[in-house]
This record gives C-alpha cells, structure tokens and sequence, in this order.
C-alpha cells in the first residue's frame, strides 16, 4: 500500500468516525440530559457528567477506526495504548468544552435573581473562540495519542501541533452547522445537516493531521 493510500484511508475513517461517533455522543448524551429530573445545581452536574461520559462513545469509534486505517504504515503502535490514549484525550477535551457553560450555569443558578440576559455574540466571535477551544482541545485529544506514537515513530513529537491545526479548523465547522441546524426547519433536515457537517469536520480534520501523518510514515 502507497502512501497516498495511507492519506485517504485516514480522512475517511475520521471523516465516517466523527459522523457516527460525534454524532451518537451528541444524540445519546442530549436525549440523557433531556431526560433528566434532577433540578438546580445537582441537575447541572450531572448533565456536566453525562455529557463528559459521552465523548467515550467517539473515543471508541474513532480510536478504533484511526488505529486500522493506520496500523500497516506504523505496526510498532499499541492498539491499546492508542485506544487509552484517545479515551483520555476524549474525556480531558470533553471536560474543557463543557466546564466554562457548566460555570455559567452554576453561577446562574447560584444567583438567579442578579443573573442577567446576556447579548447573543456575534457569530463570527463565536467561531473565533470556537478556532480557540479547537487548538485547546486538540492538545488535549492527541497527548495520549503521542505517548503511543513516541518512541516508537521518529518525528512524534508533531503530532500534538498537527491536531491542534486541525480541530481550530474543524471546531468552527460543528458550531456552525449547530447553528443552522437550530433555524427552525423540521426535525429530518436538521438531523440531515448535522450528519453533513459532522462528516465534512471530520474529513477536514482527517485532511489537515493526515498530512502531518504521512509525513511521519514517510520519516519512518
């Protein structure tokens, strides 16, 4: 197998894991929350826990996927330890998405009275900060990652930078296929642009790493 293989193996297997990994985590951990009964500061922690518990469901898929499409071109990677590591990663990114609106919401709920409405932030602040929290969760995402790459693949020490590029280009894209998702169309077309964006994320993430990844097969 060419390398060239290698590169469209790896955005089709993140391209196809963020679909139905992302994809489920969001359903199942949403239809959970709504479901809950559990009010005030109890109920904003436990949906901070379930939505955090959620992101296994994409570690799993998209670990597993990642490590098939990549095992002929680096067979010295652990399948374990590159399953561990994007659990970890998942649930670390998952806590630092989640964490500044579960605050919000505490400090809120601590103090409904003296909460005020707050202005909806123009939509291009609102990807910009995305791009942030992207780059942020990136690190986090690809360090379990590197600890199974270093050591046995020359040049590893790229891939935590390489993941980092490439959620700060995907991340925009979730939040703003959330938001055209959210316009009041029915149920069926938004579930169908969501799918879209889900699939797009992740073959633009697979694009921008996968690069980075051949270049590490190609080094090796």
């Amino acid at each position: 197998m060419t390398i060239k293989s290698l590169y469209r193996r790896w955005i089709g297997v993140n391209a196809v894991g963020e679909l139905f990994g992302l994809g489920l985590t969001l359903g199942i951990g949403f239809n959970i929350i709504a479901g809950l009964e559990v009010g005030g500061v109890g109920g904003i922690l436990l949906a901070f826990g379930v939505a955090v518990l959620s992101g296994s469901i994409e570690a799993v898929i998209v670990g597993g996927l990642q490590w098939w499409a990549m095992h002929p071109w680096f067979p010295a990677i652990s399948r374990r330890r590159w399953f561990l590591g994007t659990l970890g990663g998942a649930l670390t990114a998952y806590v630092l998405g989640y964490l500044p609106s579960t605050l919000m919401d505490l400090g809120q709920a601590a103090a409904p009275a003296e909460a005020a409405a707050m202005a909806e932030p123009a939509q291009w602040l609102v990807l910009l900060l995305a791009a942030l929290l992207g780059a942020v969760a990136g690190v986090a995402l690809s360090f379990g990652q590197w600890l199974a790459m270093r050591g046995v693949v020359r040049g590893a020490k790229i891939w935590i930078p390489a993941n980092m590029l490439a959620w700060a280009a995907g991340m925009p894209l979730i939040f703003l296929g959330m938001d055209i998702a959210n316009r009041g169309q029915p149920l069926w077309q938004s579930l169908g642009i969501m799918a879209g964006v889900l699939l797009l994320t992740g073959a633009v993430v697979g694009a921008v790493h996968g690069g980075f990844l051949v270049r590490l097969a190609r080094a090796g």
